[in-house]
């Protein structure tokens, strides 16, 4: 039974869809002026082990995640490079697709742009008018915050705390200071479709509440996502627009991850602490990024530092270790079977009760830990037990489907045939090291580092790993 956190009642609720088994969940995506950083990567990757999860608890996921192409920041930047704004736009719908790539995460069911779905916004908006909750200015169309009763329910502030803590944009012609653009009417020299009230762009709120409701088919979301930062205004604000549309509550389920900070600061280029993901995955293994995400719960804030990496890095090789190790007596058998023992189901088990409560990554990822030392135990203490090649087997296909299936772990190591030369290598030093040749076995482990293969020496004898 899965509970989840949910922003809106601010408690922790069991999780009952609304057409079981089906569930359908919605992500704010990115907005295309720049390279995706690690901030946006921990999003990403945060959904993605969700929705894996989901998924691996016997339900049928549809899941969109949108594209924010037209936008003022995406107007600005193209300015400010003298480039086309379309260009600009698709030079980082490209990177965006290639982060996606490194990261092993999986493209969600839809990914609609906003530029593309801009007819059906401009219907929605004609709905909110007539109903009364959107007026028309000579700068586009606003939405009438006031008329919105239940208004503030989600970040849990009032109209007056609002007022005080938002940045608000000015525009005389708004009826109040909280109302926000529906249709933005276009500037000279601006990116504009036409529209019942003249040319213009959508506004970012109603990207999201058009979108999500057309592509998951549904008029209630079980589940709707996106980073902290988002819950004022832009969810409030989706909350609003669509609830006044349709009439029903906009979803059951409110997700919201924790921000990332670099050495306990925002992330900003003007602070040289920018870290764009295809840096950080030239720097740290993508496994590495996985794991330093997974250690901490979705909701907690999480602390970017060398230290925590390099720990996560010396953590990681307990599975590239075991893998090796069992590798070594697994192969030499060529019939094997799963034969569960009570170790690995009682990991497992404890894996599952921590993602139900929450997807505590941070605990479940211990768990898979603990079963990589009760492995290790398994193979250096019950060598007379009947069944120890299979448990051995089947524990390593546990934590490998757990890790692969649920957390996206271990994709970049495919199997990599060792060439001749490595073969002759690590044989030769395992007969150095069989013969006491304790100088000849340590060049040769060198000899083997240069090459990307880092030798380990267990009571089992030698293990090997890539590096």
């Amino acid at each position: 039974m899965i509970h989840i956190h949910n922003t809106l009642t601010r408690k922790k609720e069991e999780f009952v869809p609304i057409n079981p088994p089906q569930v359908n969940i919605y992500t704010c995506g990115v907005t295309v002026y720049d390279e995706c950083h690690i901030g946006h990567a921990r999003s990403l990757y945060v959904f993605d082990v969700i929705r894996r999860y989901l998924k691996y608890r016997g339900f049928d996921v549809r899941f969109v995640r949108n594209i924010t192409d037209i936008d003022d920041k995406i107007i600005n930047r193209a300015n400010e490079l003298k480039v086309n704004w379309q260009d600009l736009a698709k030079k980082y719908i490209d990177s965006y697709y290639h982060d996606l790539e490194t990261l092993g995460i999986e493209k969600a069911d839809f990914e609609p742009r906003a530029t593309q779905n801009i007819p059906q916004m401009i219907e929605g908006i004609k709905v909110l008018i007539d109903k009364g909750y959107a007026y028309v200015t000579k700068t586009g169309v606003y939405f009438s915050v006031r008329k919105f009763k239940e208004y503030g329910k989600l970040s849990g502030q009032s109209i007056e705390e609002m007022l005080n803590g938002a940045r608000i944009e000015p525009d005389e012609t708004k009826i109040d200071k909280l109302d926000f653009a529906l249709w933005k009417s276009s500037r000279e020299n601006e990116p504009s479709w036409d529209s019942p009230w003249g040319p213009g762009r959508p506004g970012w709120h109603i990207e999201c509440s058009v979108m999500s409701l057309d592509y998951l088919k549904a008029q209630t979301l079980d589940i709707h996502a996106g980073g902290r930062d988002l819950v004022f205004p832009h969810h409030e604000n989706e909350i609003a627009q669509a609830q006044s549309l349709t009439n029903k509550t906009f979803s059951k389920y409110w997700i919201h991850h924790g921000l990332l900070t670099i050495n306990s600061q925002k992330m900003s280029k003007s602070l040289g602490n920018f870290i764009t993901i295809q840096d950080a995955a030239k720097k740290y293994s993508v496994d590495n990024l996985k794991l330093f995400f997974l250690s901490s719960h979705y909701r907690s804030p999480l602390d970017f530092t060398q230290i925590k990496m390099q720990e996560i890095h010396k953590a990681i090789q307990r599975f590239d270790i075991l893998y090796w190790k069992a590798s070594e007596i697994i192969n030499k058998e060529s019939s094997l079977k799963i034969q569960e023992a009570e170790f690995i189901k009682k990991n497992k088990d404890k894996f599952i009760e921590a993602m139900d409560d929450d997807f505590n990554t941070a605990l479940a990822i211990g768990y898979l830990f603990d079963l990589v030392n009760d492995t290790n135990k398994f193979i250096d203490q019950q060598k007379q037990d009947k069944n120890y090649v299979n448990i051995i087997y089947s524990a390593v296909d546990t934590i490998e489907a757990l890790a692969k299936d649920i957390f996206g772990l271990f994709k970049e190591q495919a199997e990599v045939n060792l060439t001749p030369e490595q073969k002759d290598l690590l044989e030769e030093r395992k007969v150095a090291r069989d013969n006491k040749d304790f100088k000849k076995s340590d060049e040769l482990r060198e000899s083997l580092k240069e090459k990307g293969i880092i030798v380990e020496d267990t009571k089992e004898g030698q293990v090997w790993r890539w590096q």
